[in-house]
């Protein structure tokens, strides 16, 4: 069965709306949806990369990826059904949940210590780190 005929293409305003919710840090650029993930270093950014990369082969659907020393860029498009779906924002979504995961804030797992740079691989967003 082929789901894709039933996705839905969104337009420009229904994008930004999803994109005001749990995807703040994102947003429309040249038909993609973008967000730019800041490291403490070629360490982070490689963790970034490896787990976007991971997540993106398990979902079969694949980013544009911009890679620096100190940053990652992912950009997300349904080439297929030439725009945003669902499944583009699905993506988003959960690579945010893994890439700004905090163990600390959750319970017995620590996290890496941040007033030691040698352990510092990103800079979250709520300025934790």
């Amino acid at each position: 069965m082929d789901r894709k005929k039933d996705w839905k293409v969104y337009s420009e305003d229904e994008i930004k709306q999803q994109l005001a919710g749990e995807l703040r840090h994102w947003f429309l650029e040249n038909g993609w949806i973008r967000r730019k993930y800041r490291t403490e270093g070629w360490k982070g950014t490689l963790m970034v990369v490896n787990t976007v990369g991971h997540l993106a082969e398990a979902a079969w659907h694949h980013p544009d990826l911009t890679v620096s020393y100190a940053y990652v860029i992912v950009k997300l498009m349904s080439h297929d059904m030439k725009g945003i779906t669902d499944r583009d924002f699905a993506l988003a979504r959960k690579i945010e949940q893994v890439v700004q995961w905090q163990p600390a804030k959750e319970g017995v797992l620590e996290g890496t210590p941040n007033d030691d740079q040698r352990f510092r691989y990103i800079k979250y967003d709520d300025g934790a780190a």
